[in-house]
């Protein structure tokens, strides 16, 4: 058997799994059988996100290398007339599609492997039900399928490329799958990708730290004002990101699936950059903090602000001094390319689609 593999992520998930799958499902068989197992890393997804084109593809694949099974993963998020996908299979031809952002943003090493076990295990049992050989129709055997809820088998109409296929639905779903995406697109990523605007943020946060109205306006500031200028610059950087990026993601077409697809990836998106822009706050407040440890006096404080400089006086300062560090970033960022900014936000296969989508748009 093989497991064909996107780039990136799925070839690094595939190559993990691997080291003990033939053992685990020797064992799990009951059958005495052997499994072989080939890692084949492609990028069989290049250039669409149809279900049945890709199940094309992968069958294409496998007669090519003659496999008795091929299990193929990709970390694009794919969708079945109108619903999420998890799971594609093809019992007669010992095809799977295995879509991971379905699978969640947590122990997803276990759980893919978990996905791909049942599948390979569905497919190389006996496949018919009576003396038709209709394909059997019942969920896979195990419990990732249960852990995968929402989630339930449907026969299809695209006969020859699948005849069982598992969808995930309802709002559980909806946050499954985009969990799944964020943590495809790896946002920690977006840290050390947006040198630019953190040096901008960390030259803002140094002169902001020794001025005298900053101390002024940070000893005069409640917690409830601290947070909202914690909310409104981490919401200035994020939009900035998004807009100067031009990372927002418009349907190209006008259907209701299209539509419900958009607002899919712009969700992930916005969660992804609010998570790396987070992260920076944190690094900048801390920063700050050092920083404000190392370079203030007590006296020259208390001269200005009337109020003694305390612990809770260097807290608050740093954390005033990080909102206004981030806006400072936020500016910063645009003397970043656009293209580093989306390198630094999504995954590969990610930014695969949004070139072709481009592409099609400029055509």
């Amino acid at each position: 058997m093989a497991l064909l593999a996107d780039p990136d992520a799925p070839t690094e998930i595939a190559q993990r799994m691997a080291r003990t799958l033939p053992d685990r499902l020797t064992d799990k068989s009951g059958q005495a059988r052997r499994f072989d197992v080939e890692v084949v890393s492609e990028p069989f997804t290049s250039g669409t996100e149809d279900p049945p084109t890709l199940m094309r593809r992968i069958m294409d694949r496998g007669s090519a290398e003659n496999w008795d099974i091929v299990v193929a993963l990709t970390d694009l998020p794919l969708h079945s007339h109108g619903r999420k996908l998890a799971v594609n299979l093809n019992h007669e031809r010992g095809l799977a599609l295995l879509s991971l952002p379905s699978l969640g943003g947590l122990r997803l090493q276990t759980r893919a492997r978990r996905a791909v076990e049942e599948a390979v295990l569905g497919m190389a049992s006996p496949q018919t039900n009576g003396a038709e050989g209709t394909p059997r129709s019942q969920p896979l055997p195990g419990p990732s399928v249960n852990r995968l809820a929402p989630s339930y088998p449907r026969q299809t109409d695209e006969k020859e490329t699948d005849d069982l296929r598992y969808v995930v639905s309802g709002p559980r779903g909806y946050l499954r799958v985009l969990a799944g995406m964020v943590r495809a697109n790896r946002p920690w990523r977006l840290v050390p990708g947006l040198s630019k605007a953190l040096a901008a943020a960390l030259a803002t946060g140094a002169v902001a730290t020794v001025n005298s109205t900053v101390w002024t306006l940070a000893a005069s500031l409640s917690t409830p004002r601290l947070v909202i200028a914690t909310v409104g610059s981490v919401a200035i950087m994020i939009g900035w990101l998004i807009i100067d990026a031009e990372l927002w993601h418009r349907a190209t077409e006008s259907s209701p699936e299209a539509r419900q697809r958009a607002r899919l990836y712009n969700a992930s998106t916005v969660v992804t950059v609010g998570i790396g822009v987070l992260v920076c706050y944190v690094g900048l407040m801390v920063i700050n903090w050092v920083w404000a440890l190392f370079i203030l006096n007590d006296q020259a404080f208390a001269a200005v602000t009337r109020t003694p400089l305390n612990a809770e006086e260097y807290l608050t300062l740093s954390w005033f001094v990080a909102s206004v560090a981030t806006v400072g970033g936020a500016l910063g960022s645009g003397l970043e390319s656009d293209d580093a900014i989306r390198a630094a936000a999504y995954s590969k296969r990610e930014q695969e689609r949004r070139h072709r989508l481009q592409d099609n748009h400029n055509d």
